[in-house]
């Protein structure tokens, strides 16, 4: 593959900034011990374009940007702004230079307000009125319309992004890096950011765009650079690729494509009746009267935004918050909804949470360790009379490992030593290799390369067709509509009726995100 060639692109950036780069790295390493993150990365972002920095987890991105916004040091390699050599020693360097950062976790203050979040980003880090009415005009310039006294807790999360993009714009960037900005957005919020995003290329601010969904690459970007295993190995412009051809570069090989077949559907193995649920948090979701059903051998998958009431939904499910009622939550039969989490396992339940670290594994422990606390109360024989078993805990690692395509660099590393995909890719097949009756998992494929979500979700229809039943809680619609039999909405701690997937269409599921149910005539389960 070969630079940008086309004329149109080409003599637009030259418009806008000429043909000096606004970035260029070059050369740049980055050693962690023997492990080689970055190996001889070269990049150039122009003036005003939208260049996409793609690859599978574990290729080298987030230690990439994490070098050019100062949160990490090259151990070789050089860094030039504008065509001058610079070190970038922190954020807040990297910033003064005019390079900004839109992080995929959110780093907001819930119990504050839009104005009180933006002026701690800010120099002055005081709350005036003309700070306000500065918010007011930049958000409304933009599309990104924001009430500046409005509380964080109170608003969605497109608009938390948009708060996060206008406090970046604020510090007048030439630069900015975005790590996965539409993974938490509906498909109608997704296209006014890329109205955004056109808008400030075309002023002559460049965008250097991570993103696992290649589509919208295609669709949005002018340039990519591709890195597999720490090194660029190609650069091309996205809209002559097709996804395909894309996904290939990034792993080295074609990605399988999932297959899904109506399976045959056996008894009802999850059945949630009237399950309401005050939230024990002072900005959380209260659940109202959820009503639900999953058969063996079916996926039903849970749309929705996420700080709709999924984390919840899901603490409800796993025994982690318990219901006033043991009948509001139902598996194989026996009302769970007292029930503790092992011994919902015991009835052959697996839980995967939607946050791999600190949640769905333990940081300091290490794989093996992470297996025991899952499975030494499922009746497997990890644990017996009073001894542990690493051994056989042992073995469950590295059958997952193989395949699930866990990279890692030791034998049997700490957890928070994998990278964010290949965490995911453990934690959800930890508990898929245990071939549950009943499975519970949250955002599958949040942050994994196609390759790997590709692996993920064959494994889930193909757990499904041997029989289980399986509740997804996801915000990836393309997720849902490639492996759901049917959906749900859930809504401000409402959930819509499920619908066959197959009558469904993405627009009419991300208004009912949005919240419009009864608007689009949609009955509440």
């Amino acid at each position: 593959m070969s630079e940008v060639t086309g004329d149109s692109t080409g003599e637009m950036l030259r418009r806008v900034g000429g043909d000096t780069p606004l970035l260029e790295v070059r050369h740049v390493v980055k050693r962690f011990g023997r492990f080689a993150a970055n190996d001889d990365v070269s990049l150039k972002v122009m003036p005003g374009e939208i260049h996409a920095l793609l690859g599978e987890n574990g290729a080298g991105k987030s230690t990439l940007v994490k070098i050019i916004y100062g949160s990490l040091q090259p151990t070789a390699g050089d860094i030039l702004w504008k065509g001058e050599p610079v070190t970038i020693a922190s954020p807040a360097e990297a910033r003064a230079l005019g390079i900004g950062m839109v992080f995929q976790h959110f780093s907001l203050f819930e119990a504050m307000t839009v104005i009180e979040n933006i002026a701690l980003a800010l120099p002055e880090g005081r709350v005036t009125r003309q700070l306000a009415d500065t918010i007011s005009r930049v958000s409304e310039s933009y599309g990104l319309s924001l009430d500046p006294d409005a509380h964080i807790a109170d608003l969605s999360v497109g608009e938390r992004q948009r708060v996060e993009i206008v406090r970046c714009l604020l510090q007048n960037p030439e630069l900015i890096i975005m790590d996965e900005p539409t993974s938490v957005l509906t498909p109608q919020e997704a296209d006014q950011l890329f109205v955004t995003l056109r808008r400030l290329a075309a002023e002559g601010c460049a965008i250097l765009y991570i993103s696992h969904r290649l589509e919208e690459v295609r669709a949005l970007c002018h340039h990519a650079t591709i890195m597999r295993r720490a090194k660029v190995v190609a650069e091309t412009d996205p809209a002559t690729e097709t996804v395909g051809t894309l996904a290939q570069l990034m792993v080295g090989n074609e990605i399988t494509r999932v297959t899904r077949e109506k399976g045959k559907l056996g008894p009802e193995a999850i059945l949630i009746k009237g399950l309401t649920l005050p939230s024990q948090e002072a900005f959380g979701v209260s659940l109202q009267d959820i009503n639900l059903s999953v058969r063996a051998g079916e996926i039903v998958a849970i749309a929705g935004i996420a700080g709709n009431g999924q984390k919840e939904l899901f603490g409800a499910l796993s025994g982690e918050e318990r219901p006033e009622r043991a009948d509001m939550v139902i598996f194989a039969g026996e009302a769970a909804g007292r029930m503790r989490i092992n011994e919902r396992r015991l009835l052959g339940a697996a839980f995967v949470p939607e946050e791999r670290l600190g949640h769905g594994a333990v940081p300091g422990l290490r794989l093996t360790e992470n297996v025991v606390l899952t499975r030494h109360g499922t009746g497997e024989g990890i644990a017996r009379r009073g001894f542990t078993r690493f051994g056989r805990a042992g073995r469950i690692v590295e059958k997952v490992v193989s395949l699930f395509d866990v990279r890692k660099g030791v034998v049997d590393p700490e957890a928070r030593s994998l990278s964010g995909g290949n965490l995911q890719k453990f934690v959800v097949g930890r508990e898929v290799q245990r071939t549950p009756k009943i499975l519970i998992i949250a955002q599958p494929t949040w942050g994994v390369d196609a390759g790997a979500a590709a692996v993920i979700r064959q494994s889930l229809i193909d757990l499904s067709r041997q029989g289980a039943a399986i509740l997804i809680i996801s915000q990836d619609l393309d997720e849902i509509f490639e492996i759901a039999d049917r959906i749900a909405v859930i809504s401000r701690g409402q959930l819509s009726a499920a619908e066959d997937a197959d009558t469904l269409t993405p627009e009419k599921v991300g208004l009912l995100m949005a919240g419009g149910a009864e608007k689009h005539g949609v009955a509440a389960a």
